[in-house]
């Protein structure tokens, strides 16, 4: 619950602070990219606002807390009862850092020179699948060029199977609410059913879609907007 509350309130920071950079421009992305050469934008400070590589650095600063559950406590716990209920052993004490230890190990090792991001975020562990490496422009339909990773993603999952999994789809801010909303949860399924199809059960499973209200990169420009384009599976250790 601290950590959920910790994101949350990060999240709102970055909200507040990005929806006060208006004034400055927007236009820059965030994470270690670079501004692109030349970029007339790269500028003072403009009073009442910041530039295009301040609000940059800002959101990748605060790229993080996009990270990780978005179900909320309430959908994990149902599904850990579940799982509990059906003889999948929880985890105690120090035994979960050292699970989710040897499983962020093993996905490096297997997610390596893919394109998916490995973070950590406390016992959890989320995996960025941005869409240029999933899905086509404002599709749904996963590209058979990365069944070989989520084929590797599923045989983690069958190995540790003491985890919960969100599949959590989400876009950048083009188009309206609701066609952003459709997508994300569509692109969650896409990838959650693939996963299933490969004989993980389907209680341990929790599939949402957030649109584009957790953006990690700036949506000013197209090399920002392909970083919103994705999907985050992220694995919850079962308690005991």
């Amino acid at each position: 619950m601290k950590t959920q509350l910790k994101l949350a309130i990060a999240a709102a920071t970055m909200t507040a602070l990005l929806a006060g950079c208006a004034t400055g421009g927007g236009g820059y992305y965030g994470g270690q990219q670079q501004p692109y050469p030349g970029d007339p934008n790269q500028q003072p400070q403009q009073q009442g606002g910041m530039n295009r590589t301040q609000k940059g650095a800002l959101i990748g600063a605060l790229a993080g807390v996009a990270a990780g559950l978005l179900s909320g406590n309430d959908a994990t716990e149902r599904r850990q009862r579940a799982l509990i209920g059906a003889g999948v052993g929880g985890l105690a004490g120090g035994a979960i850092g050292n699970y989710q230890d040897r499983q962020e190990r093993a996905l490096r090792e297997r997610m390596q020179g893919t394109g998916v991001d490995v973070i950590r975020q406390g016992d959890n562990i989320t995996l960025n699948m941005p869409s240029n490496i999933t899905f086509a422009f404002n599709s749904a339909n996963l590209d058979p060029k990365f069944d070989p990773v989520l084929d590797n993603v599923a045989s983690t999952l069958t190995e540790y199977n003491q985890t919960i999994v969100e599949v959590a789809g989400h876009t950048d801010s083009v188009g309206t609410d609701a066609v952003n909303q459709r997508l994300s949860e569509q692109r969650a399924a896409s990838v959650g059913n693939y996963l299933m199809s490969k004989g993980l059960v389907r209680d341990r499973f929790i599939l949402t879609g957030a649109g584009k209200t957790r953006p990690i990169a700036s949506n000013d420009t197209e090399a920002g907007r392909a970083q919103n384009r994705r999907v985050e599976i992220t694995l919850v250790p079962v308690r005991s």
